[in-house]
């Protein structure tokens, strides 16, 4: 099971970032994911393995390459994170409505 702080401390990197989103398009070698960058290939490998760790990307074996691709287990616990806070923010924004609702006004017509 990824951890939710392997997640974000993958996420913080904008290197990692801009990888995550040039996969979005499609698989991709790490050769070609280094293309954009002012960075070594190993130093882009480095990237990837903090990646796949999160499990944000997963590798095949395809000869001599090691094509990467998006894996949806990664950001699925951000996912479910962030589910469990919109639900209490809206648990929050409901109990202030319920209270504005029950407020009695006071003199002058002010609540």
């Amino acid at each position: 099971m990824v951890m939710l702080d392997e997640t974000f401390f993958a996420l913080a990197d904008p290197t990692r970032r801009a990888i995550l989103a040039r996969l979005a398009r499609g698989e991709a070698t790490v050769n070609e994911l280094a293309e954009p960058f002012d960075m070594s290939q190993p130093a882009i490998s480095r990237h990837l393995k903090v990646l796949e760790a999160a499990q944000l990307i997963v590798r095949r074996v395809d000869g001599t390459k090691r094509p990467c691709k998006l894996n949806d287990a990664g950001l699925r616990v951000v996912e479910q994170w962030l589910d469990k806070l919109r639900d209490a923010m809206t648990k929050n924004y409901d109990r202030l409505d319920d209270l504005l609702a029950n407020m009695k006004p006071t003199k002058g017509g002010e609540r």
